[in-house]
């Protein structure tokens, strides 16, 4: 076997191989010799065909068998004898094996980047701490106060936190906007689900009063073409409601299964709750400040198959959820490029934690994978669980979806043992909340 290796770029390889006739000639006649003791041909009896007769009647396919098996094979034995790790499935083009020449073939393909690893001793990284105040419950409890409320029927002007039953129309320079009308449509007031502007104009309105409102759509807002733009709303009130909050007692308890020990018990399961809540927020915001870390040291040359192959995957997982949330197949065309600095950030990511993982022998925890999917399972009915359990093991794709956390969790860890590391205290909502703004558009 002749192997030549050229770099048509920096990541680039061309890898060519050549297979001598001799090889090749030796495994179709092993072959051919093989099936001529067991074949039925018309004429003979079984495996008496003469040679001549099996080559002449399966040489062909034998040969285009013996020939994908040596590409497979030989391009395994060149990578290994020229130290090449593909990062990705090399391209093999053009691929000559005509009888009498042997096997020449070329293979194009990335490799993966050199990594080079910064000492960690010197990255400083801010350890978020937060506790659960009792102002934090207080909040919680509120929320879940104002979950359960009922809405009662006013004759009086609209204030905030009431609730509106309206039909409006858009329009945005004297055209009506696609979508930008609703009917019977209900709007609370300061929930913030609207455009800016929206439900602030709506403040003193009274059932069958109408009012006009010249908004302007947020610069982000989802439809692009409608971004920065003024429109006109119309909007007609037909009902003014006001909010009645239920008593804070042992039936409020009740209404969320703490059937004993009333609000005092109640109090409890939304403390446990909420320290759950935040000791998992505390875990994923230490989490991205270690990967943020990460990235903030040179940048790496990403091989071109990776990335794409990860803005494939982001936009298959894209098209799933809006066909979810209702939208048909053909209103899911999404522009790949949207996908692509996501995608570069996730790939060097990847290859910084596996080569921290290689440089590092850190090694998974079959243990803590097994920890991880019983904690999956314990959040369904105890007879689903050992469903669940089974379902993540019996499928080698969600088993190393599993492991791949499980793994990087572990090189987290690690980094967070060797770095300068110093804590900063933030509150319950800083952790779970950040920077929480409701920007939602009309229906």
């Amino acid at each position: 076997m002749q192997v030549t290796v050229d770099s048509p770029s920096a990541l680039g390889r061309r890898l060519r191989v050549r297979v001598p006739e001799e090889q090749v000639v030796a495994e179709v006649d092993k072959r051919i010799d093989d099936l001529a003791r067991s074949v039925s041909l018309p004429g003979f009896r079984p495996g008496r065909a003469p040679v001549k007769v099996v080559r002449r009647r399966f040489g062909s396919r034998i040969r285009n068998e013996v020939v994908g098996e040596i590409v497979r094979s030989s391009l395994g034995d060149a990578l290994v004898q020229e130290q090449l790790r593909p990062a990705g499935p090399p391209t093999i083009d053009p691929l000559e094996s005509a009888s009498g020449q042997g096997v020449d073939y070329t293979a194009t393909f990335d490799v993966y980047p050199q990594v080079t690893l910064h000492p960690f001793d010197q990255v400083a990284i801010r350890r978020p701490k937060a506790d659960v105040e009792e102002s934090d419950v207080d909040r919680m409890i509120d929320t879940l106060r104002h979950q359960r409320r009922r809405w009662e029927a006013v004759d009086r002007e609209a204030g905030i936190g009431d609730r509106l039953t309206v039909d409006y129309r858009g329009s945005v320079d004297g055209e009506p906007l696609e979508h930008g009308r609703g009917e019977a449509v209900r709007i609370e007031i300061g929930s913030g689900n609207m455009i800016p502007g929206f439900e602030e104009g709506l403040v003193g309105i009274r059932a069958g009063e109408e009012r006009s409102l010249t908004l302007t759509f947020p610069p982000e807002y989802a439809k692009r073409e409608l971004a920065g733009k003024a429109a006109e709303f119309n909007v007609k009130a037909h009902q003014v409601e006001e909010a009645v909050l239920p008593d804070l007692d042992d039936a409020f308890a009740a209404g969320f299964g703490v059937r004993e020990g009333g609000m005092e018990a109640f109090r409890g399961e939304v403390r446990g709750n909420m320290q759950r809540e935040l000791d998992d927020g505390l875990r994923a915001l230490t989490r991205q400040r270690v990967l943020e870390s990460l990235l903030g040291g040179e940048d790496i040359e990403l091989p071109a198959g990776l990335v794409d192959e990860e803005v494939r995957r982001a936009m298959e997982r894209r098209r799933v959820e809006l066909e979810h949330s209702g939208m048909a197949p053909e209103q899911t065309s999404l522009d790949p490029s949207r996908f692509v600095e996501t995608a570069r950030r996730k790939v060097t990511l990847g290859l910084l934690m596996a080569e921290i993982a290689k440089v590092h022998d850190i090694q998974l925890d079959s243990e803590r994978v097994r920890e991880r999917i019983e904690a999956i399972a314990s959040t369904y009915e105890e007879e689903d669980a050992d469903k669940v359990t089974t379902w993540y093991y019996s499928n080698p794709e969600r088993l190393s979806h599993i492991e791949s956390m499980v793994l990087e969790d572990q090189i987290v860890e690690w980094i967070l043992g060797e770095a300068d590391v110093s804590e900063e205290v933030l509150s319950f909502d800083q952790v779970l909340n950040p920077g929480h703004t409701a920007t939602m558009p009309p229906p």
